[in-house]
């Protein structure tokens, strides 16, 4: 069997943890040589053995961030196919009660960062044959909840952002993708779903009747770095497993 990703070169963000260590390596295994990016501090190089892995410790808000990682992805593998904007951060405050502190760094990351990084990685994309561009948005872009102000903005942001260059860069064959995941368990939403409680009700919710896990969100994110999603660009694709189906 022939590997999805064979000889391809890929960045994913937030890769220490969750979705993006998932995607890193899902990626790996499917034959891409990966740069797996996530913030100092966390630990990234024990987080990944596989030898197609090449670890950075870099915050992706930092002024030259995204050009530095694109650099150091092109440096290493001498091409870059595939780019995953999969870094995010939740900040949970009433509207007014929100600080510019937390609303700002919401933006910064989920959104301004992503921009930043895929607008760095386009002249690489265009020079490749199956150029991808993927981020992680949220059932959040298009619904909401009490104090996700910040990040409800972000993540539509992130999805206007993809239809967006993908109708822009369509002519050079690169396609634009976000992933809308639901209640998955992560980094993000350890800390609300190790009340066994909360876990329960937000499994209930789907109608898969389960939690997500980062796996869930790594295959949709392999699909469309494959050859399998060609011919799909600036499409949302929901992976809740039916958590939005009845609200």
């Amino acid at each position: 069997m022939s590997l999805r990703l064979e000889g391809r070169a890929a960045i994913v963000t937030g890769a220490a943890s969750g979705i993006g260590q998932a995607t890193a390596d899902l990626f790996a295994r499917e034959g891409a040589m990966v740069l797996a990016v996530d913030r100092p501090g966390t630990d990234i190089a024990s987080k990944h053995e596989h030898s197609y892995v090449t670890t950075m410790e870099q915050d992706i808000v930092e002024a030259g961030a995204a050009e530095k990682i694109v650099d150091a992805a092109v440096s290493k593998f001498g091409k870059l196919d595939i780019v995953y904007n999969n870094a995010g951060v939740s900040r949970n405050a009433l509207g007014e009660m929100m600080t510019d502190e937390e609303w700002d760094i919401t933006i910064a990351v989920n959104l301004t960062a992503a921009f930043k990084i895929a607008r760095a990685a386009i002249p690489h994309l265009r020079e490749s044959k199956a150029g991808r561009i993927i981020s992680t948005a949220s059932v959040m872009a298009r619904m909401t909840d009490y104090g996700l102000t910040a990040y409800c903005a972000s993540k539509a942001g992130v999805a206007g952002m993809t239809r967006t260059l993908a109708l822009e860069l369509g002519k050079f064959g690169i396609t634009v993708n976000c992933i809308e995941p639901g209640a998955i368990q992560t980094g993000m939403t350890a800390a609300s779903f190790a009340n066994e409680d909360i876990a329960k009700i937000w499994a209930k919710k789907a109608a898969l009747r389960r939690l997500g896990n980062p796996i869930d969100i790594a295959r949709a994110a392999l699909f469309l770095a494959s050859d399998d999603a060609g011919f799909v660009s600036g499409h949302s694709l929901t992976v809740d497993g039916g958590l939005t189906l009845r609200t």
